[in-house]
């Protein structure tokens, strides 16, 4: 079922786990991720970012496949617009009926950060939609900040009382596009952070992170986990195997493969990140927001 993110972060909060939010570049990331929660009866964000969309020349063809694959589960399933630097493209977002967005105006002065979101954070109320944002520009995206950039707990708690997101990603040690898993969190800052923040804390990066950092993050505070790089090499790890095995030309041939890689490897994370099974009937499936095309 296709449901917004506040109540699965408020889930997930409430029973001290984590959420799992797994990106999608190809319609096979969707179908895996999904089975995958399915499998374990686990709710899971599926993520679409920018770079995804210019991946693909456009948002509208994977969106429209995502979400069908959402209200299709029997699982709690959110569409989240993921690292959106553009206003359009968000707006193009709430009409296609995505029911959360991540707008990242970190790159922006303070101020100015704040205005842009408060504004954002406004007209998503208006619809029906969730909203996340950034403080502390994380890593790895050719941002203005090195990976060593923290998130400062007062400033943080500023931030979202000045804008009204529903959730913030935060910087605390990771990085994003890491492909080994040794990056070191500051879990007494996530402490810090979830003290001084009322709403849910979003860890970007997290591919970066051991299972035992993982862990760690979310009983110090962290309720959002974002993953993509770790998937990425799980699929491609498979491809190539298939590959290598058989001389087919058929792409369902090592897609599949690929595909069934992911969705165990989803499958444990979400375990690990909530180790009760967390679906509940009393999470509503959401509708397209009011302005939405159908």
């Amino acid at each position: 079922m296709l449901t917004s993110l506040t109540p699965l972060l408020s889930a997930a909060r409430a029973s001290g786990g984590g959420l799992g939010a797994m990106n999608v570049i190809q319609i096979e990331h969707a179908e895996a991720i999904v089975a995958g929660a399915e499998q374990v009866r686990r709710p899971v964000v599926l993520q679409i970012s920018e770079n995804t969309v210019t991946y693909h020349r456009g948002l509208e063809p994977i969106a429209r496949a995502c979400l069908a694959i959402a209200k299709a589960a029997d699982v709690p399933v959110c569409v989240h617009l993921d690292h959106a630097v553009s206003l359009a493209l968000v707006d193009e977002a709430l009409d296609l009926g995505i029911p959360s967005v991540m707008y990242d105006a970190s790159r922006l002065p303070y101020a100015d950060n704040v205005a842009s979101t408060a504004d954002l954070a406004r007209r998503c109320r208006t619809v029906g939609v969730s909203l996340e944002a950034e403080l502390g520009e994380v890593g790895g995206k050719d941002g203005v900040h090195a990976p060593g950039v923290r998130t400062d707990p007062g400033e943080a708690a500023s931030f979202v009382a000045e804008t009204g997101v529903d959730a913030l990603a935060v910087a605390v040690g990771s990085s994003h596009a890491m492909t080994t898993r040794d990056a070191h969190l500051d879990e007494d800052l996530i402490v810090r952070l979830a003290e001084a923040v009322p709403v849910p804390l979003v860890l970007h990066g997290s591919s970066g992170v051991s299972d035992a950092g993982i862990v760690a993050a979310i009983a110090a505070g962290i309720t959002k986990i974002n993953i993509a790089t770790h998937l990425n090499k799980v699929m491609t790890a498979a491809i190539r195997e298939a590959l290598a095995d058989s001389g087919s030309v058929d792409p369902r041939k090592y897609l599949g493969p690929g595909r069934d890689a992911v969705t165990a490897e989803v499958a444990r994370l979400l375990v690990l990140f909530a180790p009760e099974p967390s679906v509940s009937g009393a999470l509503t499936p959401t509708t397209s927001a009011p302005h939405s095309p159908g």
